[in-house]
């Protein structure tokens, strides 16, 4: 049976939609996806598995050869949402042009899989003493649920795993968490010309705005981490809205933020000091202030500086390991073998109109894996 060619693999990849959203107008399921994959990994030579994680949401699990731990290659299997009016090209079609690849998960991430079914046929096997694993997961770009439900339910550990997210094959060994939660305050409307008919929630949550900023500065003064280029938390007023006229007292006012918390920090903890922080203006306007998640908390994440497997890395792709501050799976699959996070491609282009993925980093790519399949499966 003839293989598809790299190019063909990534054309199926990026041609099949997989959009995850939290808006239900855009979220699709991921399971065409998965199923090219069982296709093309089974060619070669793969024992496949499909996992329903949810309704139309579906991980995969690939293993070439047996034995214990071995080596585990990861990836999200979902994109973003797109707006059409702001591409230059086909977000669902693989076009080749300036030297690069443009599609919706040419960098982010779809097209990594690409890159390890590449990698895998230009390999011999024939001396493989320890498997290779291949994990494609659902839902990364919303609620992270095919990472949490592989963690929480692994049939095998693994020694060590790579997840290619678009690093520019940095290898990044850390990253910072993320909570995203919406404050409401709930007030009362009435006419504006006279303030006591109603409880203006714009004034309450100025309160809350003053006791935010003074949270971020207490973060900023008590967390420090001096690997990261920005070595403290930081927290962000990303989205506010309230009132609906002028002449109105404001009944409601919802703000969003987010925190990202260092690796190590408790979630627990950063949620009591969120709390705690609202404590006195919660006192005084009781019943009026309502804290939600606008989605699961993701921890900070941290593969130690010195262990070996970074230096292996490091060598391998003779880049010296940083730290980021977006996130990844990675603090999910580092409960299970060290993980470090590396891929083609740059995070630049993640997320952005005419996403793509220059041809440069096609025969590097390819290398860095075929080297470290030897380096651990064999």
């Amino acid at each position: 049976m003839q293989l598809p060619s790299f190019l063909e693999v990534y054309q199926g990849l990026i041609s099949t939609s997989s959009i995850s959203s939290t808006d239900a107008r855009w979220d699709e399921g991921n399971q065409n996806v998965i199923d090219k994959l069982a296709s093309w990994f089974s060619s070669l030579g793969f024992v496949v598995d499909t996992i329903k994680v949810a309704p139309g949401k579906y991980n995969l699990v690939a293993k070439k050869g047996s034995g214990e731990g071995g080596l585990l290659l990861a990836g999200h299997s979902d994109t973003v949402p797109f707006d059409e009016g702001r591409w230059n090209f086909e977000p669902h079609a693989l076009t080749q042009a300036n030297d690069r690849f443009y599609g919706l998960g040419t960098a982010d991430m779809k097209g990594f899989f690409a890159f390890i079914y590449e990698a895998v046929k230009k390999v011999d096997w024939s001396k493989q003493s320890k498997p290779l694993y291949v994990l494609a997961t659902c839902d990364e770009e919303t609620t992270m649920l095919g990472a949490r439900h592989f963690t929480e339910h692994a049939p095998f550990q693994p020694d060590y795993c790579i997840i290619g997210e678009p690093t520019s094959l940095v290898p990044i060994r850390g990253h910072k968490g993320h909570v995203a939660n919406a404050i409401r305050v709930t007030g009362k409307s009435g006419h504006s010309s006279d303030p006591a008919l109603g409880v203006n929630a714009i004034e309450i949550m100025h309160e809350v705005l003053f006791a935010l900023m003074q949270l971020r500065d207490k973060l900023i003064k008590e967390y420090h981490h001096p690997g990261f280029a920005i070595p403290n938390p930081t927290l962000n007023l990303g989205h506010i809205h309230g009132g609906d006229s002028p002449n109105r007292i404001c009944g409601c006012c919802e703000l969003h933020y987010d925190v990202r918390p260092l690796p190590g920090m408790s979630l627990d903890g950063l949620d009591n000091l969120l709390r705690n922080a609202l404590n006195e203006v919660s006192a005084k306007w009781p019943g009026r202030i309502e804290i939600t998640a606008l989605h699961d908390a993701i921890p900070g994440y941290e593969c130690q500086h010195d262990h070996p497997f970074i230096g292996n890395i490091e060598e391998i792709c003779n880049t010296a390991s940083q730290t980021v501050n977006y996130c990844t799976e990675a603090p999910f699959l580092q409960q299970l073998c060290p993980t470090l996070v590396l891929g083609p491609g740059s995070i630049d282009q993640a997320h952005q109109p005419d996403e793509f993925l220059a041809f440069e980093f096609i025969d590097p790519t390819i290398s860095i894996l075929s080297k470290a399949m030897y380096k651990y499966c064999f």
